[in-house]
């Protein structure tokens, strides 16, 4: 997880839950990558990790987006969908978010309990 925190490369993680690969995952770490997020795309394969973030909003937005609040150790604490142009409530206990286009995370049978876990893809460790 500290990989993740401190990684400045475009992506280059798996997702997991129980070992299994949900998803590519890109770690938004950067001022300008937190900035931006998924403003201005139609739809978005993969998922996106805000490190250190507690609420998001979807101002600008062009789609709806899914959304997983997690505590340090990546556990799930709750989960919801926005629509474009809302502005979520904070989660007190949220140390990231995770992000993904609207239905991901039915289809990945995501749940609230569920604890995930960030690995390296093997082509971001030889850059």
């Amino acid at each position: 997880m500290s990989d993740a925190q401190s990684s400045s490369d475009t992506g280059g993680y798996w997702l997991l839950r129980s070992g299994v690969v949900l998803s590519s995952v890109e770690v938004m770490d950067g001022f300008f990558k937190r900035s931006v997020g998924l403003l201005g795309r139609k739809s978005y394969d993969g998922a996106i990790l805000f490190p250190h973030t507690r609420a998001v909003h979807t101002l600008g937005m062009k789609m709806g987006i899914d959304v997983a609040f997690l505590d340090r150790n990546l556990n799930v604490i709750s989960i919801t969908t926005m629509y474009p142009w809302r502005i979520g409530l904070p989660r007190s206990r949220a140390r990231y978010v995770l992000e993904a286009e609207t239905g991901t995370f039915e289809r990945w049978h995501l749940a609230v309990g569920d604890i995930l876990e960030l690995r390296e893809s093997r082509s971001s460790s030889t850059r």
